[in-house]
């Protein structure tokens, strides 16, 4: 069976603090470079070639650190102002980077389920059980992502030379990813992500798709981002921004 991926942990000291961050090896893809990423929960990612050093990759951190650092306790920051849901009415909700209130109807008669009405976004349930509310929710969510999804994948694909048909895509609720473009070109999306606006959405796909041409964060992949979407840095500072509200439980 063959490997995919090699997860292991790993620390280096910065001044008074430790970082410490996740070493991710994927033989299966061609990682040309280290490259750091500090997830929108504050975690610190490492993507590193199959056959560099483990002292290469640790002086590359280093490198970085005072960068790391600084991102670090940015999300920190922006997480310790988010409070986790109650699933009560008047709780702010987002679809399409709108902001919509929770409205909760309690009806005894009813199944449990979600619509958007107005400026809303009502939930009718049998009793106000939050992981019942939760569950309407997330099912609404993966309906209305299903759509739009299908919708902007068909429009971002369009002018891409390389894409001669649509790659096989699924749904899938993840904590800290908005999508994955796996080895055998299938791309995973979340369907929180439909939460956000549509700009946000388009780059998601496109930097999916741009991994059917480049499975790596190469350079060429990086031209490539720029070719079909200039303003992408600025897109992507947006979508993580919202992200701690977004993946709030």
């Amino acid at each position: 069976m063959q490997v995919t991926e090699r997860v292991s942990q790993h620390r280096i000291p910065y001044g008074d603090e430790i970082i410490d961050f996740s070493l991710r090896r994927q033989p299966s893809r061609a990682v040309t470079r280290v490259a750091i990423h500090v997830e929108p929960d504050a975690r610190v990612l490492v993507d590193a070639p199959d056959s560099a050093a483990l002292a290469d990759v640790l002086t590359a951190v280093k490198k970085r650190a005072r960068w790391i650092s600084q991102h670090v306790h940015a999300a920190r920051a922006r997480l310790a102002h988010v409070l986790p849901r109650e699933y009560v009415s008047g709780e702010s909700l987002h679809y399409l980077g709108r902001r919509y209130r929770l409205k909760v109807v309690v009806d005894a008669e009813a199944k449990a389920e979600a619509r958007m009405r107005g400026a809303f976004i009502a939930v009718t349930t049998p009793e106000p059980v939050p992981a019942r509310i939760r569950a309407a929710l997330d099912a609404w969510y993966r309906q209305r992502a299903r759509e739009v999804f299908a919708e902007r994948l068909a429009a971002v694909a369009d002018p891409l030379r390389w894409v001669r048909q649509l790659p096989q895509t699924r749904l899938q609720f993840m904590t800290v990813q908005w999508g994955s473009c796996s080895p055998s070109g299938r791309i995973t999306l979340n369907p929180l992500l439909v939460k956000t606006p549509r700009e946000c959405i388009d780059y998601v796909l496109l930097h999916e798709l741009c991994h059917l041409l480049h499975h790596n964060h190469s350079a060429r992949f990086y031209r490539t981002l720029d070719r079909h979407m200039p303003n992408w840095r600025a897109v992507k500072e947006r979508l993580d921004e919202m992200a701690e509200d977004v993946f709030r439980a």
